[in-house]
This record gives structure tokens, sequence and C-alpha cells, in this order.
């Protein structure tokens, strides 16, 4: 009895492994946004401060939805994740551009230093799932 268990316990851990990465990504770009809003605030005043923290906002927001629907393909068909994939790419691009567009049209001064918390949360998060990959699920594999 306790075979079946197992193998069901084994079956679910292997369909967690596509979000498990997620909260320490969650977490570093949380730190990332005060920080960003403490260098913004100091550089630039209010506008700057929300502007760093809503950048990192941004890609905090694209590469979670990017992460929940590619797992959640995944775990229907492996052949979704490429569909879905670019068709989730052309949708976010399509309305980071025109939201972009939209925010420069105003001359909001929070408009550079929100460039730069998209810039700031791509490398951190890049950094941080890189470093995940090759500490934490490392060594869950090799188990």
């Amino acid at each position: 009895m306790a075979e079946p268990a197992a193998r069901a316990a084994e079956a679910a851990e292997d369909r967690s492994w596509r979000l498990r990465h997620l909260p320490v990504l969650l977490v570093a770009s949380a730190v990332l946004a005060a920080a960003a809003a403490v260098v913004g605030g100091v550089t630039g005043g209010a506008d700057a401060a929300l502007g760093a923290a809503v950048g990192v906002a941004v890609t905090v927001v694209s590469y979670t939805l990017t992460t929940v629907v590619l797992a959640w393909a995944d775990s229907r068909d492996s052949q979704l994740v490429l569909p879905f994939g670019l068709g989730l790419y052309v949708a976010k691009f399509t309305l980071l551009g025109a939201v972009m567009v939209g925010v420069a049209s105003t001359g909001w001064p929070g408009l550079i230093p929100m460039c730069l918390g998209i810039a700031a949360g791509v490398v951190v998060w890049t950094g941080v799932h890189i470093w995940w990959l090759t500490t934490v699920h490392a060594r869950r594999t090799r188990r």
C-alpha cells in the first residue's frame, strides 16, 4: 500500500517543479522594488521612486504571468508551451509598448526611472533564476 502512495506523492512533486522557483523570485523582486523606490526617491523624488518601483512591478507581473501560463500549458500537454509562449510574448510586448507610449506622451518625470526599474527587474529576475537553477534545483535533481 505504501508504494501507490509514494508514486502519487512523486507525481504531485513532479507537477509542482514548474512553479517551485516562483517564491524565491518574488521575494528577490520585492526587495529590488523597495530598493529601487528608495534609490529613485533619493535621486529624483517621489515620481522617480514611484517610477522605479512600478518598473520592477511591470517585470514581475510579466514574468510571473509567463511562468504560470507556461507551467499550466506544460502540465496539460508539452506541445502547448510553444503556441502559448509565443502568443503571450506577442500580447505582453504589444501591451508594454502601448503602455510605454501612453506614459511617454504624458511627460511624466517617472518614465526614465520606470524604464530603469524594468531593466533592473529583468537583470535581478534572470540572475536569481539562474542562481536557483544552478544551486537549489541542481541539488534536488541529483538526489
